[in-house]
């Protein structure tokens, strides 16, 4: 089944508060005596082909039970995805970097260096068959590793992703706070198994964006922890990305697979 990523579920919540979560709420942990998820980190660029065939390759595993849930967390060079729900109009510039049809939910989505992609691959019917629910934790998750930062990241009941407000600019055409998507979330769930997943801006080139309309919307832009005065390493990033996994998912163990 896929999930398109610009129809989200039904929320009572518009923020989580940090520094911990609201925890019956977003925990989306396995059912006891499951093995840790193990936690991949890549070197260097991956691209996008092989992070498909990666994906594919294990969430087979992971649905025989031959392989446990995985976290992979990559870079890739400048390009760009097409979920279920791409339309050909949101393409502004066709030629500027690749494009791939991504299998996933949602629209066109940038990827490229400074940007921190999570593909997600856990098992559902360990966990709860609730795929809203999967997506509100991932959610959280991003939104909790804002918190480190001390950055308020939201959730917003017609767009998926996690928003910041940026109240030192001028407000929207129709009087609202202006405001940036600084994470995207995209999913596809086969067999109860998850694959892709998030994709957080620490630091890439923000004019990459230029070439599409990110998940469709016109009315808001794109920011990343660089753009809001935070300087930050990746490998710190993926440290705190760790930790409030664990807090949502459950225990990880790192794996020598990249």
């Amino acid at each position: 089944m896929v999930m398109d990523s610009m129809t989200p579920p039904h929320r009572a919540e518009a923020r989580l508060s940090h520094p911990r979560l609201q925890t019956a709420a977003t925990t989306f942990f396995a059912n006891a005596g499951s093995p840790p998820v193990a936690w991949t980190i890549f070197d260097g660029l991956t691209s996008y082909p092989d992070a498909l065939a990666m994906m594919e390759a294990r969430v087979a595993l992971i649905d025989k039970g031959e392989a446990p849930e995985t976290v992979y967390l990559v870079e890739h060079p400048p390009l760009y995805t097409a979920g279920t729900s791409a339309r050909a109009e949101d393409l502004v510039e066709a030629s500027r970097f690749p494009v791939f049809e991504a299998g996933r939910g949602g629209e066109y989505t940038y990827h490229g260096p400074g940007q921190r992609v999570a593909y997600v691959l856990l098992d559902l019917k360990r966990r709860r068959q609730d795929i809203r629910a999967f997506v509100s934790a991932l959610e959280a998750w991003i939104i909790a590793t804002l918190g480190e930062f001390h950055i308020v990241g939201e959730r917003r009941e017609s767009r998926v992703g996690v928003w910041v407000q940026r109240p030192e600019r001028s407000p929207a055409a129709d009087g609202s706070s202006a405001e940036d998507k600084i994470a995207a979330i995209g999913i596809r769930v086969r067999k109860w198994v998850t694959f892709h997943g998030i994709s957080l801006n620490v630091d890439p080139d923000l004019s990459h964006f230029d070439g599409i309309v990110p998940c469709g919307i016109r009315d808001h832009g794109v920011t990343s922890l660089t753009d809001l005065g935070f300087l930050v390493a990746m490998p710190e990033v993926d440290i705190l990305l760790r930790r409030n996994f664990e807090a949502i998912f459950g225990p990880t163990v790192l794996s020598n697979e990249g």
